[in-house]
């Protein structure tokens, strides 16, 4: 293989797709997005509607590098859900509603390209491992706070997705028994305390039990509770807002529990948090990583896990993807 070419990493999302054309250098380590296209998932809809979208994109990214599809070595796609890589069929995928989607196959019937698979998650790991916050590291973590918890695991430098494809579903442990239902069907998954959406969840029901006249996070909102988002309860206890404080400490709470475990199951060098939540940056990480280092197993060794915020946003799903 040459030192330089082009590939495409695509994150599929249950809310929008992207796709990158990344040029890579991987004698170099060097991983760069030249060019992005992106549209709206617009689920529920046919896969081969879904596959036409993400055809059209690839394109659309491509033109915009000022490339063409015979420069593209090959494509790779992170998908929600769980993911075979051998057979490159997407064997369940809950936020897409779609079960034993041969992906690959459509895809390269439409672009005429090598497609590689993978769970999202897990490309977005590797993504940060080869070009983010875990570069360097033997072995890293990476959670995903969003509409769920996603999690993937790089152990010596590889992706471990389990024996079936679908390990580290991070999200699904439970740490609260008999707890909030969770999509899955579970109660009390971590997923359903420590998700963007578990977090707007939180945050209006305590704007529901206010018994002030005035609601800070409601006044916020303009008074449309269906307004409030993953920003709202930090935005208010930035402000002094006691409701707020309330939520974002209880919400501080649960995602700390998830990541001292996962810390005491796998011992990374880094835990890198990404996802929309994440961008509060130190305001989410400095009371988490306070309570991470009360209560982990390893609190007296000399070598401790990094947590750390993922660097590459968005991008690292692109760039683990394209690098498949």
């Amino acid at each position: 293989m040459a030192n330089e070419e082009y590939t495409v990493g695509i994150d599929l999302g249950g809310t929008n797709i992207v796709a990158g054309v990344v040029k890579r250098n991987a004698r170099k380590q060097e991983y760069e997005i030249i060019a992005r296209a992106e549209c709206k998932t617009a689920i529920p809809r046919p896969e081969a509607d879904v596959c036409d979208s993400m055809a059209e994109i690839v394109k659309k990214a491509v033109k915009s590098a000022k490339l063409t599809m015979d420069d593209i070595a090959y494509i790779g796609i992170g998908v929600p859900g769980a993911v075979n890589p051998e057979t490159r069929i997407v064997e369940t995928s809950p936020n897409l509603f779609f079960t034993n989607w041969e992906v690959s196959k459509m895809m390269e019937e439409r672009l005429d390209k090598y497609v590689k698979i993978e769970n999202d998650a897990n490309a977005a790991a590797l993504g940060e491992f080869l070009a983010g916050s875990a570069k360097g590291c033997k072995n890293a973590v990476a959670v995903t706070l969003g509409t769920g918890v996603g999690g993937g695991i790089v152990i010596d430098g590889k992706i471990y997705s389990g024996s079936n494809f679908a390990g580290a579903e991070l999200g699904h442990m439970v740490i609260v028994k008999d707890g909030v239902k969770c999509g899955c069907g579970r109660k009390g998954c971590w997923e359903a305390y420590a998700s963007a959406t578990a977090l707007i969840n939180q945050t209006k029901a305590a704007i529901r039990n206010e018994k002030a006249e005035f609601s800070y996070m409601l006044n916020a909102v303009d008074g449309d509770i269906e307004k409030v988002n993953g920003k709202t309860a930090f935005d208010a206890a930035k402000d002094g807002d006691l409701t707020g404080k309330a939520v974002i400490e209880n919400y501080i709470s649960y995602l700390a529990c998830g990541i001292v475990n996962v810390i005491n199951i796998f011992q990374p060098d880094v835990l890198c948090v990404g996802g929309g939540v994440s961008r509060q940056g130190e305001n989410l990480l400095a009371p988490v990583r306070a309570i991470v280092e009360q209560e982990r197993i390893t609190k007296h060794n000399d070598k401790q896990t990094k947590l750390v915020a993922a660097t590459l946003g968005n991008d690292a799903g692109i760039i683990g993807a394209a690098c498949l």
